[in-house]
């Protein structure tokens, strides 16, 4: 088994283990289509040393018609092997907009069972600004490993789960979206969604948790968040937003505050704004 790590690590802490034989350093940077950018390009471009790229979007569920879905345990466990990872290591994961898609990362090793992995806090962007040394060009080729999954089904909730929960209402579901799209006051970036949010849903924008560096906030500042939308120490709580990558920033937040685990609604609302509304109903303004 791997060391433990804590959830989050600042650009200091990787600075001075960045070299240690058991960690592993992962970009796993992801754009929104409208951004017209691609992750593994600027991977190629700008980098910290030694770090290899996680595809968010092949270490997914490449039949699904949704985008970067929960891989099956069987493709993972391939997918980060060829990256050479195996269950001894630390991984640190960061991005390269600070802080927006590494928590995918790091939340799809929570689901397959493993903890020792952390998010570079402020992501590239801070490392960059504390002077961090950056290299260029393709990766040094790695020996594939060998990781064993170890599936953890209470972090990801479906669209069947998310349906239930409609009439039992025993999950409190934050909506990390912008206020305007959990609103629906303006459209959806991906084309053909409904504009509103999932019924009984809460807002909490995932930027409410960040500093202006894309950094979380303090401990006590994140519980006061949390606390307002009516999460508790016994809450059960489910994360969404528009594909499943912002939701996982309000995930790792929710551990940092000293919370139990949320489950990603990993379809969010790519799929339930896909549906009919006599199977996915929907509400727009704001739930009083």
């Amino acid at each position: 088994m791997a060391e433990p790590l804590s959830p989050i690590v600042s650009s200091a802490w990787l600075a001075a283990h960045r070299e240690d034989a058991d960690l592993v350093i992962l970009d796993a940077s992801a754009y929104m289509p409208m951004e017209r950018r691609d992750g593994r390009e600027e991977f190629l471009r700008a980098r910290i040393p030694g770090a290899r790229f996680l595809d968010v979007d092949e270490v997914a569920d490449i039949e699904s018609d949704l985008p970067h879905m929960l891989p099956s345990p069987a493709r993972f466990a391939r997918q980060v092997a060829a990256l050479g990872l195996h269950n001894h290591q630390r991984i640190v994961i960061y991005d390269q907009k600070g802080l927006f898609s590494a928590a995918r990362g790091w939340w799809l090793f929570k689901v397959f069972g493993h903890d020792a992995v952390a998010v570079l806090d402020g992501g590239l962007p801070k490392w960059r600004a504390e002077d961090g040394v950056i290299e260029a060009g393709e990766p040094a080729p790695v020996e594939v490993g060998r990781f064993q999954p170890a599936f953890r089904a209470s972090r990801v909730r479906g669209l069947g789960d998310m349906l239930a929960n409609l009439k039992s209402g025993s999950a409190l579901v934050l909506d990390a979206r912008s206020p305007e799209r959990y609103a629906g006051t303006v459209a959806e970036p991906r084309p053909g969604l409904r504009s509103g949010h999932i019924p009984g849903s809460r807002s909490l924008p995932f930027q409410a948790l960040l500093n202006a560096d894309h950094t979380y906030k303090p401990q006590a500042v994140l519980q006061r968040l949390f606390i307002e939308q009516g999460v508790g120490a016994d809450s059960d709580v489910v994360v969404s937003c528009g594909s499943g990558l912002t939701a996982c920033v309000l995930a790792l937040g929710l551990e940092l505050a000293g919370f139990s685990p949320a489950s990603v609604y990993d379809g969010s609302w790519s799929e339930w704004g896909a549906q009919p509304d006599g199977v996915a109903p929907l509400r727009t303004g704001f739930e009083p």
